[in-house]
C-alpha cells in the first residue's frame, strides 16, 4: 500500500485532457440514452424534478460509465501496451497508479452523488459500479466470458441505466411495466454486444479470449446475436400491445422489420458487416426503445 501510493505521489499529475481521454467520452451516449429513456417512461412531470434529471445524466455517463472505462483501461494496461500504446495509461500521460486512483475516485464520487438521487438509484449504482470492477478486475473478469461479458455491459448500460432514470422521475422504485421493458431491451442488447466482438475476433483468438466469435464461429454467433435482439423487441411489442400501447407497439413492429432487412445483409459476411450493422441496425434498435418509454410514459 505504502509503495502504491508513493508511486501515485511520484507520478506526474496527469493533464486534464488526458484524464478526459481515459474516461471515453464517445461510450457514455447509450447510458445517457437509456437514461432518458427511463425519465420518459415514468411519466412524471419535470417541474420539480429537473435538478435530479441533471445528476441522473452525470451519473449515468461521466461518472459511472466513465469510472467502468478507466477500470477497464487500468487492468488492460498490459494488453494495450500492445494493441493501443497511445491509450493515455500505456502511453505513460496517465503514470504510475494514476489510471487506479482515478477509478477509485471515481467509483466513490458516483456512490456519493447515487446517494444524493434516491435509494433505488443508490442500490442501483452500487450494482453498476460493482459489476464494472468485476468486468474487467481479477479474480472474475467477465469480460473474458462470452457470455458472462456481453450480458454485464447490456445489463449496465441499457437496463440499469435505465432503471435510473425512471427511479429519479418517480422518486421510488419505477412501475412493474417499465422494469419489464428494460430487462427486455438489456437481454436484447446482449446481441449488441456480442456484434462488438466480430472487430478483434483474431485478436482474441490469439489471446485466448473466449468471446462468442471464437467459441461459436462467426456465423453462429451471429445468428445467435440476431435471435436475441430480435426476441426481446418481440416480446416488447407484445407487452406493449397487451397494455394498450398501440401505437408503441406499431412504431417499435416496424423498426423491427427495418432490422430483420438489415439482418439479412449482415448474415451475408458477419464480420464484415458487424460495425455497418451497429450503425444502422442498432439504431433502430434504441429508437425503439425510446417509442416503448413514451408509451409507457402516457406520451404516445
Amino acid at each position: 500500500m505504502l509503495r502504491s501510493a508513493a508511486s501515485t505521489r511520484t507520478a506526474p499529475i496527469p493533464a486534464a485532457s488526458s484524464v478526459v481521454e481515459l474516461l471515453k467520452p464517445i461510450t457514455w451516449f447509450p447510458p445517457m440514452w437509456a437514461f432518458g429513456c427511463g425519465v420518459v417512461s415514468a411519466g412524471a412531470a419535470f417541474d420539480e424534478r429537473w435538478l435530479f434529471v441533471v445528476g441522473g445524466i452525470l451519473l449515468a455517463g461521466p461518472f459511472v460509465c466513465g469510472t467502468s472505462q478507466a477500470v477497464n483501461d487500468w487492468f488492460d494496461r498490459h494488453v494495450d501496451a500492445i494493441n493501443e500504446p497511445h491509450r493515455p495509461i500505456p502511453s505513460g500521460r496517465v503514470a504510475g497508479r494514476w489510471g487506479l486512483g482515478i477509478a477509485v475516485a471515481g467509483t466513490l464520487l458516483s456512490l456519493g452523488l447515487a446517494a444524493m438521487l434516491g435509494f433505488w438509484v443508490f442500490v442501483a449504482a452500487i450494482l453498476g459500479l460493482a459489476l464494472a470492477w468485476a468486468y474487467s478486475a481479477p479474480p472474475f473478469r467477465l469480460k473474458a466470458s462470452g457470455w458472462a461479458g456481453p450480458a454485464t455491459v447490456g445489463l449496465t448500460y441499457e437496463g440499469l441505466s435505465w432503471f435510473t432514470g425512471a427511479s429519479v422521475m418517480a422518486g421510488g422504485l419505477p412501475s412493474l411495466p417499465v422494469i419489464a421493458i428494460l430487462l427486455l431491451y438489456s437481454a436484447g442488447a446482449f446481441g449488441i454486444m456480442v456484434l462488438n466482438d466480430f472487430k478483434a475476433v483474431e485478436g482474441d483468438r490469439i489471446t485466448g479470449l473466449r468471446s462468442l466469435p471464437v467459441t461459436l464461429g462467426v456465423r453462429r454467433a451471429a445468428l445467435l446475436a440476431c435471435f436475441v435482439m430480435a426476441a426481446a423487441q418481440v416480446i416488447v411489442i407484445a407487452l406493449l400491445a397487451i397494455w394498450g400501447h398501440a401505437l408503441s407497439a406499431l412504431i417499435v413492429s416496424a423498426l423491427l422489420l427495418g432490422q430483420v432487412l438489415l439482418m439479412a445483409r449482415l448474415l451475408k459476411d458477419p464480420a464484415r458487416f458487424a460495425p455497418w450493422y451497429n450503425a444502422t441496425g442498432v439504431t433502430l434498435y434504441v429508437l425503439g426503445m425510446l417509442a416503448s418509454a413514451l408509451g409507457l410514459g402516457g406520451y404516445l
